[in-house]
């Protein structure tokens, strides 16, 4: 099966066939195909969102983007179902994402919660994030999937 998915921010596609083409044909492979269409679909509309000034729906979308990427990333090389984590930093730690990416995983794991619930964000989650700290939470995505793209590449 072929899959070829939009790139975050850039209009163009990439294909990690190699990685999927080393994986049997299983429902698994269909999960992580499904992930990573849906990954870069979440990252899409991150940048979007900054756009119509909906920066805390930006950096939640960013955060998700980068989590079923992560996960994604996982079933490829571990042959197994990814764990039932939101923390970014347990899933690129188990994978090995470099220590110079990390600051990124800590940057977005919290947006999980605090982009949407009050409670969590000591305030309404539109009124604390801003667009520079949308902007931030973006570019902190990009880093991390372009990593993760070239991983998943093979």
């Amino acid at each position: 099966m072929h899959l070829s998915v939009l790139v975050f921010g850039s209009g163009a596609t990439w294909t990690p066939c190699a990685a999927l083409a080393r994986m049997p044909a299983t429902p698994m492979r269909i999960e992580v195909q499904r992930m990573i269409k849906q990954a870069e679909r979440d990252l899409v509309n991150a940048r979007k969102n900054i756009g119509i000034e909906a920066y805390e729906v930006a950096a939640f979308l960013s955060e998700q983007g980068v989590e079923k990427l992560l996960k994604a990333y996982w079933m490829l090389v571990k042959s197994d179902a990814a764990p039932f984590t939101y923390s970014l930093t347990e899933l690129g730690d188990a994978l090995g994402v470099p220590k110079a990416l990390r600051k990124h995983l800590v940057s977005l794991t919290g947006d999980y919660t605090m982009a949407r619930y009050p409670d969590a964000a000591n305030g309404v989650p539109y009124e604390v994030y801003d667009r520079e700290t949308a902007e931030t939470k973006v570019a902190s995505a990009e880093a991390i999937v372009t990593w993760l793209r070239q991983q998943i590449r093979g």
